[in-house]
């Protein structure tokens, strides 16, 4: 399969110097990306700001905001089989970035955000994408809730939900424990294992969907 993958955090400037991110490390994504190559598939891994070096992969592109991701995706999407998208994605922006530093003048400081891209939501309505689509929903409440609306609203045919609420799993961690819930009504646990364990299972999993496409 030709299966694009994008992982880590991205940044949203407030000024030249500061912006609005995310803890996430990358590593559940390079895990996908490397379980996938190991399979002998084709990758295209995106990614965020890590401190990761970049499996070899077929390409790979670095970005830093969300728009960047979301073009980038939009470029290379089409054609693929396959696209798992484990980037943690910052939800919003600052409407209207500072050019120079912001000075400590007063107690208080706000800050106007606005919506960023919905990069997974645009991938069956907007770049038409046919293939396997995998998402991840990284929750601190209400999980299974949450992660089967998020399958159903983004067209999904897997959602990977983790609690990243709690110390010992999810960001910035080498270990994960997830819930795969897929489109036909089924749900499998996993318990707490290494995030590279953890990849070769999904992938897995996008090998037989896109068999059975």
């Amino acid at each position: 399969m030709r299966i694009l993958i994008t992982a880590g955090p991205t940044r949203e400037p407030i000024d030249p110097v500061r912006y609005i991110s995310n803890r996430s490390s990358g590593k559940m994504g390079y895990s996908i990306a490397e379980a996938a190559l190991e399979n002998g598939h084709e990758v295209i891994l995106i990614a965020g700001p890590v401190n990761w070096a970049a499996p070899a992969v077929s390409e790979f592109i670095s970005v830093e905001s969300a728009r960047e991701m979301y073009d980038a995706v939009a470029e290379r999407i089409t054609g693929c089989d396959a696209a798992v998208f484990c980037a943690a994605v910052s939800d919003y922006r600052v409407a209207k970035v500072a050019p120079e530093k912001i000075k400590k003048t007063g107690d208080h400081l706000t800050l106007v955000l606005e919506k960023t891209e919905d990069i997974l939501g645009s991938c069956r309505s907007v770049f038409r994408f046919k293939g396997v689509l995998m998402g991840f929903a990284a929750e601190t409440g209400n999980l299974i809730a949450n992660a089967k609306d998020k399958l159903t609203r983004k067209g999904c045919d897997f959602i990977v939900a983790n609690d990243v609420s709690r110390k010992d799993i999810g960001f910035d961690q080498d270990q994960n424990e997830v819930i795969i819930f897929g489109a036909d009504g089924t749900h499998k646990a996993l318990p707490i294992e290494e995030k590279r364990v953890i990849g070769k299972e999904l992938v897995k999993r996008l090998e037989a969907a896109h068999q059975n496409r």
